[in-house]
C-alpha cells in the first residue's frame, strides 16, 4: 500500500511541477531518479506525464513532445533508439474490458521499436506492439500491432503505406528551453 501511495506522490511531484519546469537539466535529473530507463541523448519536452514512471523504458535518442501521456500504471511501456513521439500522443498500457459484469482491469505491455514516428495526437491502445520505422499518423487510434516500416492512419488504425527500410537518421533534438 505504501508503495502505491509514494508512487502517486512522485508523480504528482513530476506531473504538476518539475515536469513543468524550462530547465531541461531539473526534468531529466528527476527522470534518471524515477523512470524505469531514460536513454542517453533522449529528450522528454516540458508538460509530458507520466503515470507510474517505474515501468517507462526510454531508449537512446527519443522525442518526447510536449503533452505526451505514457501509461505504466500495470504494464511496461518499452520504446527502441531513434523514436519520436508527437506532441499530445497517448501511449496506454491500462483500461478495462468492456464486456466485464464488474468493470475489471484489461491492459497489456506497449512496445516500440526502433526508428518509429508517432505523429501528433495518436493513442496507442494496451497490449500493442509497433514494429520497427512504422509510423502513426497523427489522430490515429492503434488497437493492434503494426508491422515494421508499416505507415497506419485512421480510427482503428490501417495500414495505408510503406516506410522506406533505409532508414539513417540518429535524433538529437534538445532545444534550450524545453
Amino acid at each position: 500500500m505504501w508503495r502505491a501511495v509514494a508512487g502517486s506522490m512522485i508523480a504528482l511531484a513530476y506531473n504538476s511541477g518539475f515536469g513543468h519546469l524550462p530547465s531541461r537539466t531539473l526534468r531529466h535529473l528527476f527522470l534518471r531518479l524515477w523512470l524505469g530507463r531514460l536513454g542517453k541523448r533522449s529528450g522528454v519536452q516540458r508538460g509530458t506525464r507520466f503515470l507510474n514512471g517505474r515501468k517507462v523504458h526510454l531508449g537512446d535518442r527519443n522525442v518526447i513532445n510536449f503533452g505526451t501521456l505514457i501509461d505504466g500504471r500495470r504494464f511496461t511501456v518499452t520504446t527502441g533508439t531513434d523514436v519520436s513521439i508527437g506532441p499530445e500522443a497517448a501511449i496506454l498500457t491500462l483500461g478495462h474490458d468492456p464486456q466485464s459484469p464488474d468493470f475489471a482491469d484489461k491492459g497489456g505491455d506497449v512496445t516500440i521499436g526502433d526508428r518509429v514516428w508517432i505523429a501528433y495526437r495518436a493513442v496507442i491502445l494496451p497490449g500493442v506492439t509497433i514494429g520497427e520505422g512504422a509510423v502513426v499518423a497523427a489522430g490515429a487510434v492503434v488497437s493492434r500491432d503494426v508491422a515494421p516500416y508499416t505507415i497506419v492512419a485512421g480510427n482503428p488504425a490501417q495500414p495505408v503505406g510503406t516506410r522506406s527500410r533505409d532508414l539513417a537518421y540518429r535524433l538529437d533534438y534538445s532545444p534550450w528551453l524545453d
